[in-house]
Parts: structure tokens; C-alpha cells; sequence
């Protein structure tokens, strides 16, 4: 055993030591490093109070004081990276310069304390940090307030809105998805009466002579002329052999309203809606590549029309150059302007549902619009191109997720997200917005 001690280096057997001499050459011999590490990068000098914001760097209190009364940011004055909460001592940094450096920590301690402009800014640093501790406290409070009674009455809404659904309030036929083979004379009927006011002096005969929908696929102008039916007004043939046209060749009822919309494509109705909202951009270029006669082109007719523009949405043509100009420009700029509009198109079929998605459109258009400012003001466009690589990336783990839970989850759990999201992001939109403006709502002004 001993002569594995006699064997052991120097070094290793004598760093035990206590010796005041040893310990003075080695700190002699480390003062680079520990003055390197232990300076305040704004006055170069040995840390007094040093605070260490969210980003690592640790700075003088005072310089940092005076750091954000000059330059009125929450920021690192080294990274500029903006620190979160209030900045406070670091107890164990400051101990450790106190021990080692505690002369020239005395000494700068009597400059400050002498020095009345830095004592002023340190005072009014301390008191934002008091007014944003209580402002934090008091929005906290507000804010939980506030999503209690959001999710409340989104609850109360939503529940209201499936009992609606449950009982037919919202749509009451199922024509866009029973093949016109298989109508019964109710269903002719009622088609007849979707086409207009006009039909109701045909509405008579048509149940007398049960004219279900083998029968109408028989009918022709000059059926429709001659006896018994006798329509004589040649625009009322023309309007009812137009739509009975497009039922032939879709082979049931194309859809007129929202509902039945939304009955005939459930699965991607829900999905527009959540998609619409979360990423406008992605979504309508879905809807050019996959969906381009039964989405898109009503879109851009609706949101860009042109002086001749015709309302009969089987006789779209192609878009102009300036439609495709202008839609352009929109959907890089102002994409959530172009559901606006749609909805708007829609506001005398929809009245309360238009105005609703009309008033979310302008919701996340400030949702938006502050998302880049802040990121301007942070110096963080940089990183633009990468986070739209991961949203991209995110957003079509999320569509794969929905495809394979779509035959999964039962029909209610879908309609209840689907009023969910259409009714209720109003809400939660205009808290959160409330929320950024009194989180980022100046409370001092040096």
C-alpha cells in the first residue's frame, strides 16, 4: 500500500492541502480565467449583483438597469434575445465574486451607491419589475376569469348547436347524398320547392301524378309542356331542366347551402374548418391541386370576380390572368381576407354563421399580422424559412392523424368538433389577443 502511495504524483497527493501559500499560487494561476468568467460584459469590469437573464449571459444589475432605461427593451444586451419574467439576483454567482474578487466588489459598491443617476435607474428598474409582477398577478387572475367563462358558454353553445343538429334544425333533407334513382315524391317535392317560390303552381300536380325520381329523369321540355304538367313559361322549363341536368350528371342533389355542404363531405368540411384556421395558405393550395372544380373555383370567381362574371357555378371557365393576379396577392398577404369575403358572398343564405366567420377572419388577420411584427422586432425572420419547413411538417401529421381516426371516432364526436371549432374560435381568439396586449402593454416610460 504504501508504495502505491509513493508511486502517486505530487500534484494528486498535495491538492488536499490547506495551505494558504498553495491556494494563492493556484488562484494566481486561474486569475485569467476567473476574471474572464466572472465580468460583466457591459462594463468589463468584476460582477456587482450579477444577474443572469433566461438566455445564460449574466450582467451587472446597475448596467443592466441602465441597459433598459436607454434602450427601453426587455432584451440581452449581448444575444438581444428577450428575457421572460423579471431578471433577479443570482445568489450563488454573487457569493462566489464576493469570496474571490470582495475588495473590488467593496470598491465598485461605494461608485454606485455615490453615483445618483445609476442609484435612479436601478430604483426605476426595480419598480417595472414591481409593476409587471403585479400586472402578471392581476391578468393571471383576469385571464382565468376570463377562459372560465369562454369555455362555459363555448360549452352551452356547442351543446345547443348538437341538439339543433340532432333534431334537424340545421338541414332537413338528404338529397345530396341519396341518389336521384331513389327519391320518393316527398323528395321530388322538395327539391322543386329549393328551387324557388315559382314551383309552388307545379307542386300539386306533381303529387298527383306521384312523380318520384325515376319519373323526373324521364321529363323533357316537351313533357314539361304538354299535359298534365303544362308548364307553359319557357323560363321556368329552362330553370327546372338546368338543375335537374346537374343532379343527373353529379347523380344527386349538388349542394346550395353550408349544411348541405356539409352533409355531403363531412369528413373534409371538418377538416376545413381547423385547417382554414391554423394554416389558410397550405390549405386553399390543397384545395387548387385536389379539389379544384368543387372548392376552388368557386373561390376564386366569388373572392376576385371579374365585370361579366356568371353565376351559374357549372358555367365557370378557366379564371383570367387578373383573377389569378389578384388571388395571388391575397393569399401571400391577406389569406384570412379571402374567407371573409366568401363568407360574405354567403350572408343572406347565412346570416349569423357569414358574420361569425367574417369576425374570425379579422381575429386571426391580428393574430397574424402581430405574429411577424414581433418577430421583426426580435430579429427573428431569420428563421422563417425553417419554421415554415416544421409547420408544414406538422400540419401533415396532423392530416394523417385525422384520415386514420376519421372511421374510428362515431359521428357525434366529429360534430361536436366541427361546432366546436366554427362557433367557438371567435372566443378564444379574442382572449388570446387579449391576452398578448396586456402581457405586452407598456407599464413604464423611463
Amino acid at each position: 500500500m504504501f508504495s502505491a502511495l509513493e508511486g502517486s504524483t505530487d500534484v494528486e497527493c498535495e491538492v488536499p492541502m490547506s495551505d494558504p501559500e498553495i491556494r494563492t499560487q493556484s488562484a494566481s494561476g486561474e486569475s485569467g480565467v476567473l476574471e474572464y468568467v466572472l465580468s460583466c460584459h457591459c462594463c468589463y469590469d468584476v460582477l456587482v449583483n450579477p444577474t443572469t437573464l433566461t438566455c445564460g449571459h449574466s450582467f451587472c444589475r446597475h448596467c443592466l438597469a441602465l441597459w433598459w432605461e436607454s434602450s427601453h427593451r426587455t432584451e440581452c444586451p449581448e444575444c438581444r434575445e428577450p428575457w421572460h419574467g423579471f431578471p433577479k439576483v443570482t445568489i450563488l454567482l454573487r457569493d462566489a465574486v464576493e469570496k474571490l474578487h470582495g475588495a473590488d466588489v467593496r470598491r465598485r459598491c461605494e461608485e454606485i451607491q455615490s453615483n445618483v443617476s445609476i442609484s435612479r435607474s436601478l430604483l426605476a428598474f426595480q419598480r417595472f419589475g414591481d409593476e409587471q409582477s403585479n400586472q402578471k398577478s392581476v391578468s393571471g387572475r383576469a385571464g382565468s376569469f376570463c377562459s372560465g367563462v369562454f369555455l362555459t358558454l363555448s360549452c352551452i353553445m356547442v351543446m345547443l348547436l348538437m341538439y339543433r343538429w340532432s333534431s334537424g334544425g340545421m338541414y332537413n333533407d338528404n338529397l345530396v347524398s341519396k341518389p336521384i334513382n331513389r327519391w320518393t315524391v316527398d323528395d321530388v317535392t322538395l327539391w322543386m320547392e329549393q328551387l324557388g317560390s315559382w314551383t309552388s303552381q307545379y307542386r300539386e300536380t306533381f303529387l298527383q301524378e306521384q312523380v318520384n325520381g325515376r319519373l323526373l329523369n324521364l321529363l323533357g321540355d316537351e313533357e314539361l309542356l304538354s299535359a298534365p304538367f303544362l308548364m307553359e313559361n319557357p323560363s321556368h322549363r329552362r330553370a327546372l331542366l338546368q338543375d335537374l341536368y346537374r343532379v343527373q350528371n353529379l347523380g344527386v342533389k349538388p349542394p346550395r347551402d353550408l349544411w348541405e355542404y356539409k352533409a355531403a363531405n363531412e369528413g373534409k368540411f371538418v377538416f376545413l374548418v381547423y385547417a382554414l384556421k391554423d394554416s389558410p395558405r397550405l390549405t386553399f393550395l390543397l384545395l387548387y391541386l385536389f379539389d379544384y372544380e368543387g372548392s376552388f373555383l368557386p373561390l376564386i370567381h366569388t373572392c376576385c370576380p371579374t365585370h361579366s362574371e356568371q353565376n351559374d357555378l357549372t358555367e365557370w371557365v378557366w379564371p383570367s390572368w387578373w383573377q389569378w393576379a389578384w388571388l395571388v396577392v391575397k393569399w401571400l398577404v391577406m389569406p384570412y381576407q379571402l374567407m371573409a369575403e366568401f363568407a360574405f358572398d354567403w350572408l343572406s343564405v347565412h346570416y349569423w354563421t357569414s358574420r361569425i366567420v367574417i369576425v374570425n377572419a379579422v381575429l386571426l388577420s391580428l393574430q397574424e399580422g402581430y405574429a411577424v411584427w414581433s418577430s421583426w422586432r426580435r430579429g427573428e425572420l431569420r428563421m422563417l424559412p425553417h419554421r415554415v419547413f416544421a409547420y408544414v411538417w406538422r400540419m401533415g401529421i396532423h392530416s394523417i392523424i385525422f384520415l386514420f381516426l376519421w372511421r374510428l371516432l362515431p359521428q357525434c364526436v366529429w360534430n361536436g368538433l366541427f361546432y366546436w371549432g366554427f362557433y367557438c374560435s371567435p372566443a378564444f381568439n379574442t382572449h388570446a389577443i387579449v391576452k398578448q396586449l396586456l402581457r405586452h402593454t407598456p407599464t413604464h416610460q423611463a
